[in-house]
């Protein structure tokens, strides 16, 4: 957190506003030298004056101030590369003592107070105490100025998901004591933002030179299990704003399981258990996360793990030919589960809700129903089969029949707006007479169960497969099933995107394993076990995970630094 201020004296610069980009150069006597009279001038006015700049508490919209009367600040050099999670794509070094904040600093923002960009610097003024200013100002010694690139800058909308990386792209210049942040959409600005935030925390600032940063797979981020263990609005809120600071932009929450349905409903409220969230609680969350960038993915899972539904609908339940129960498992031959389940999704794909045109999330479950991980499927569960003879014709099977279950609870998120579809990838079989819809994505967590298929068979078919690796990705509470809690160092040191199944990457060629098909990663808390850790350890436990994570989804390259060092960065940022 420190911010070295020794009083150096160094050349003073003009105060004149400096281009996004520039080739590297150097100061000295002599680039003084070369300047015209009247910058020159101004550069000896600047030299002679007391330092008693104007200061301005964040969110001042002061008028234009002359900029003579702000002081060049002194400071030590900024040295080495910027030290931020994730590293920085591409840094080109240049000459110079870097930017650091300063008494009198300001955020400075040409396009005004009603721009897209207007949010994200009066964050960043927040979190480094700077002043606040908009409209045509001189860029003074010391300031930050935020500009867009994009061709529609002015006409974009404020704080809409973001399609593909190329949306999350910025640049960030320190040039003679100012520090300029252009990108082509306000995620970039944000962005920007988070790498100057921890740089000052880490380093005091950022060296001389200029960053052009970008991701290298676009879907990055945290999905959490809410249902087996409540976790409060705070505890949650305040996960959003540490991934929003790691550029993770996704956050999925599982809140329906067999032990717990944590969301009011109004339209079923006899199911939903004592200790929830309100939708008011809800749509707060989501607004926060529509600010710091991230698309919420609600997951309402079935046909499985919907024991706190079927609680309230026994008559629902899947039963086996003996007419045992199978906990939490829905009968999807029965003629009223579909209507139950889908008149849920329909109200909670109304409560997540996301910008016309933007990607729209949700997640169907899939995983893990029962009736499909018996040895004999047709044998222990008649009332299925003969669901699928009279549904597909005679050859018609249960994997058919979930599959047909699937894409119909598809249809119906899809005609709530919903259009980036997910589900696990024991929810997609090898059915020849109904087919999982094209357009679903594959979260492919495991292949330990029989009969499952390696994640580049999906990729083969034309699939794209998001990465959720239970061997290195999985923090499952009071580790049961051999489950271990990862650690930061080995997702650092051994994964990568590409290895989506056990410890190796995927065996495909290059072009299935590109950000398109690969699109990236998201780390998994599950509470199975829901007292073995309090919300303060799972905090702390997911921390140096969420960090690793960060770095190897935003750089596709061997980090540079070690795993030790890596780790007391994560300490200082």
């Amino acid at each position: 957190m420190s911010n070295p201020m020794r009083p150096l004296r160094a050349p003073r610069p003009s105060a004149s506003p400096h281009p996004v980009t520039r080739p590297t150069r150097r100061t000295g006597p002599a680039a003084r030298s070369a300047l015209p009279a009247t910058a020159l001038a101004a550069a000896l006015l600047l030299a002679g004056c007391s330092g008693t700049a104007d200061t301005e508490p964040p969110g001042s919209t002061s008028a234009k101030v002359n900029p003579s009367a702000a002081a060049t600040p002194s400071w030590a050099p900024v040295t080495g590369t910027p030290q931020v999670i994730p590293a920085v794509r591409d840094f080109r070094r240049a000459d110079g003592r870097g930017w650091r904040p300063s008494k009198g600093a300001r955020v400075v923002v040409p396009a005004g107070e009603k721009s897209n960009v207007a949010d994200e610097a009066q964050r960043m003024a927040n979190d480094l105490g700077l002043g606040l200013v908009y409209g045509d100002q001189t860029v003074r010694p010391g300031d930050i100025e935020v500009k867009l690139t994009g061709k529609n800058a002015a006409h974009q909308a404020n704080n809409v998901p973001v399609q593909d990386a190329a949306d999350e792209t910025y640049t960030l210049t320190a040039d003679e004591t100012r520090l300029t942040l252009t990108a082509p959409t306000d995620a970039g600005i944000f962005y920007g933002t988070r790498t100057v935030k921890q740089a000052v925390h880490a380093a005091g600032g950022l060296p001389e030179g200029t960053i052009q940063d970008r991701p290298g797979r676009p879907q990055r981020g945290m999905s959490l299990d809410n249902a087996r263990k409540p976790f409060t609005q705070n505890w949650i809120e305040a996960r959003l704003r540490e991934i929003a600071d790691l550029k993770l932009n996704q956050f999925q929450l599982h809140f329906s399981d067999d032990q717990g349905f944590r969301i009011q409903s109004t339209t079923h409220p006899e199911i939903v258990s004592a200790d929830h969230l309100t939708k008011a609680q809800i749509r707060q969350i989501v607004a926060l996360a529509r600010t710091l960038h991230i698309s919420v993915v609600p997951e309402l899972d079935s046909p499985g793990h919907l024991g706190a539904v079927l609680a309230h609908y026994p008559e629902l339940q899947l039963r086996n030919a003996q007419g045992r129960v199978i906990t939490g498992a829905i009968d999807i031959s029965n003629p009223k589960a579909a209507p139950l389940i889908d008149s849920l999704l329909r109200e909670f794909s109304e409560l997540f809700t996301n910008p016309k045109g933007a990607p729209a999330y949700w997640h169907l479950g899939g995983d893990e129903y029962q009736a499909l991980m018996s040895s004999d499927p047709a044998a222990r569960y008649p009332q299925l089969a003969r669901a699928a003879r009279q549904k597909y014709g005679p050859n018609g099977t249960i994997e058919d029949l979930t599959t047909g279950w699937l894409n119909d609870r598809q249809k119906t998120v899809e005609a709530k707006g919903k259009n980036r579809v997910e589900a696990w990838n024991d929810g997609f079989f090898t059915s020849p007479q109904a087919s999982a819809d094209k357009n679903r994505m594959v979260d492919y967590w495991t292949g330990k169960e029989a009969g499952h298929r390696p994640p580049e068979a999906f990729l083969r078919e034309g699939r794209n497969v998001m990465n959720f690796n239970d061997e290195y990705l999985y923090y499952v509470l009071g580790q049961p099933n051999q489950f271990v809690y990862p650690t930061g160092q080995r997702i650092y040191e051994s994964w990568t995107p590409l290895v989506i199944r056990g410890t190796r990457p995927v065996p495909v060629s290059a072009n299935m394993t590109g950000p398109d098909r690969i699109p990236g990663a998201r780390f998994a808390i599950w509470c199975d076990r829901a007292q073995a850790q309090t919300a303060a350890q799972v905090a702390a436990g997911i921390r140096l995970p969420l960090a690793a994570l960060a770095q190897k989804t935003w750089d596709p390259r061997t980090p540079a630094l070690s795993w030790t060092e890596f780790k007391a960065l994560a300490n200082r940022v």
